[in-house]
């Protein structure tokens, strides 16, 4: 468990070739803090990553993130569509001891209410060690409708992982946990 004075320490990493390369504003990261922001009173400490579409690469830095950083969350984004590039799902499943599909399943369901191309969209959860990933789409229209979706069910999940406990704006998310 995460000292109570520490802030909890989230990953967010932004796999996109061109954005890497400095070719395309990265906007996927910066949607992901500006939310995390907006929903999180308690105190945290974004880590961000911008890499490229190479899985050895997205494995190594998940493992970097969730081990050597000692993140409690690492969200994604980019990466997750049917392209042959393509491999950030991949990339969680190899580092995951456990799969968590209702994340994708649920996140794909709302963006299917929006837009009929969102069964291309291959989004998945995992727990890495002590910490849970989450797989987000690029648009950051999109990340916000998925967090929307899945975040009242991120900090119940941390609790179990035995993570910092994070509380949100219920005005905006209101966090799930089961009455004791």
């Amino acid at each position: 468990m995460t000292d109570a004075a520490s802030p909890a320490r989230i990953g967010i990493v932004t796999v996109s070739d061109r954005a890497s390369r400095g070719e395309y504003e990265d906007r996927g990261g910066p949607a992901i803090r500006e939310y995390l922001a907006a929903v999180l009173t308690s105190p945290f400490e974004a880590v961000a990553r911008v890499i490229a579409d190479e899985q050895s690469l997205i494995e190594e830095t998940l493992r970097e993130l969730c081990h050597d950083e000692q993140c409690c969350l690492v969200i994604t984004t980019g990466g997750t569509g049917p392209a042959l590039r393509d491999v950030t799902p991949e990339a969680t499943e190899a580092v995951c001891q456990k799969m968590m599909p209702g994340f994708g399943e649920l996140m794909r369901k709302v963006s299917l209410e929006k837009v009929p191309t969102a069964i291309l969209s291959r989004q998945t959860a995992g727990i890495c060690g002590r910490a849970l990933i989450v797989n987000l789409p690029g648009q950051p229209r999109a990340i916000k409708e998925c967090l929307d979706a899945v975040f009242p069910a991120i900090p119940y999940c941390i609790d179990l992982l035995e993570g910092p406990y994070l509380v949100t704006d219920e005005s905006k998310v209101k966090a799930f946990r089961p009455k004791k």
